[in-house]
């Protein structure tokens, strides 16, 4: 065996231990069509373009072309017209990042020209991010980055949040509102047009941010207008690693006007090295994802993404089906596109509930992996339901007898167990002195996570009793306690 061929034979052994990334057993963070070919040819799309530098397109021009063609690509699924620009990014992240550093930008430059300022100078007052509590987490990074104050509205137990309860807290201060088409959590689709009507008649931005959906909603049936096509929406994110099938690494944010995508870009000329001209945050750039996207694109096109998508309608309605002949589990309110999140029904009594923590460690024993989402409490103290998440792909149709039957098998299982319990772990967290504003350090929290049973991150590891934790320990001694425990996963030993 030859040095090369040993470093990938070990390099098979690691990814022996990861989840599976094809055949439909795991239902988040993957996105699986259900067609090799497609991979096939991602893969030597990527290794053609894998020495370019996506960070100058005027060196490397096969970039700004492949970039012309998904970005007009995207544009026409969303209806965008000719007056909507944008740019291709590293991911949905980095586009939310980017919708909402343009709209800071934007909004500050409104303010000095009204008190009569330089353009550049800073505005006084900070400004807000309206969004609902469902929105992605990724906007509260953005609002922690780039300085703004993140206003979350209350959702109801369903996941929905009324557009009368956004268009309230709308004001000057308001830099940007965000709405999601659909919410990951949930899969309800917010009320996009009352909301970025209300938006536009305070000249106030509006984000849809489609990164889950904006690559199924346009083939999905019965969906209410969502994208450019209401009057008021300003940007569009949507991500082509998700249901666009590329390999991770690859999102699209979309524009309403170049004067809003240029607030997008850094730029400049202030040392002594080369004009850095840079549309998205990272500079040098692989080439490699985006042109594995668009390689994708032009092997689907229209009439292939909707091929998928009807796919994936036809095993949203089995599942669904399916969880309503389960005793004790239910569908978090009436999801919309690809995501579904299944909760205890509260409808029966506690002896014959599925909570849904519990029968997502048991579905893991049967070789199914489903997402485990926390209860929450909401800044008005109403609590959304602990859930497990559902990512639904194509492949999954191939695989629906076997998953319906795992999902039956794994409910009758846990029902009546009841949900795991931290409140005794939480108590003896805080009996050591912590969460009264008093976080622990890196060794602190490591002890903490290993009293608590989770001192090691493993594939097959049961994650109730986590949850249960986090559910009750306040959100920045759980926020220490999570970022110990994945900082120690990639720690040498």
């Amino acid at each position: 065996m030859s040095e090369g061929e040993g470093i990938l034979a070990r390099l098979r052994r690691l990814r022996a231990d990861d989840a599976p990334t094809h055949g439909g057993h795991v239902l988040a963070y993957v996105y699986d069509s259900g067609m090799p070919e497609l991979d096939e040819l991602a893969d030597a799309a990527a290794a053609l373009a894998r020495p370019v530098n996506g960070l100058d397109p005027t060196v490397f021009p096969s970039v700004a072309a492949m970039e012309r063609d998904l970005l007009g690509f995207v544009r026409r699924v969303v209806h965008g017209g000719r007056t909507v620009v944008g740019s291709v990014t590293s991911g949905g992240t980095e586009s939310c990042l980017l919708a909402v550093k343009t709209a800071r930008d934007l909004w500050r430059a409104e303010q000095a020209r009204r008190e009569g300022v330089l353009a550049d100078a800073r505005a006084a007052r900070r400004p807000r991010l309206l969004a609902p509590v469902t929105a992605h987490a990724a906007f509260q990074k953005a609002a922690r980055m780039f300085d703004l104050e993140l206003d979350a509205v209350p959702c109801a137990p369903d996941g929905t949040v009324a557009a009368a309860d956004v268009i309230a807290r709308m004001d000057d201060d308001v830099a940007l509102v965000v709405v999601s088409a659909p919410a990951y959590p949930s899969g309800a689709l917010d009320p996009i047009r009352a909301v970025a009507a209300a938006a536009s008649a305070r000249g106030i931005c509006c984000h849809v941010d489609a990164c889950f959906g904006g690559l199924v909603l346009p083939w999905w049936p019965g969906v209410r207008t969502w994208d450019f096509r209401v009057p008021g929406v300003t940007s569009i994110s949507a991500d082509l690693h998700k249901f666009g099938y590329a390999p991770k690494g690859v999102s699209v944010l979309l524009h309403r006007g170049r004067r809003a995508h240029r607030a997008q870009f850094f730029a400049t000329t202030r040392w002594p090295g080369y004009p850095v001209v840079n549309p998205t945050l990272l500079g040098s750039r692989s080439a490699s994802p985006l042109a594995a996207a668009w390689a994708i694109v032009q092997r689907l096109g229209r009439a292939g993404y909707a091929d998928l998508t009807a796919s994936i309608v036809r095993v949203a309605a089995a599942i669904r089906a399916e969880v309503g002949t389960i005793r004790g589990l239910g569908v978090m309110g009436d999801p919309v596109g690809p995501a579904i999140a299944l909760v205890a029904d509260p409808d029966v009594p506690a002896a014959d509930r599925v909570d849904p923590h519990r029968l997502a460690d048991e579905l893991l024993r049967h070789g199914w992996r489903i997402q485990h989402q926390p209860g929450f409490v909401q800044a008005d103290g109403s609590r959304l339901p602990r859930s497990a998440h559902l990512t639904l792909t194509p492949v999954l149709e191939r695989e629906l007898p076997a998953f319906r039957h795992a999902l039956a098998t794994a409910a009758d299982a846990v029902r009546g167990r009841p949900p795991a319990d931290g409140r005794a772990l939480a108590r003896a967290v805080r009996a050591l002195g912590y969460g009264q504003g008093r976080v622990p350090g890196p060794a602190a929290a490591w002890a903490l996570l290993r009293i608590a049973g989770a001192g090691k991150a493993r594939p097959t590891q049961p994650m109730s009793g986590l949850m249960a934790l986090i559910e009750e320990l306040p959100a920045p001694l759980a926020e220490t306690l999570l970022a110990e425990l994945l900082a120690r996963t990639s720690e040498s030993r």
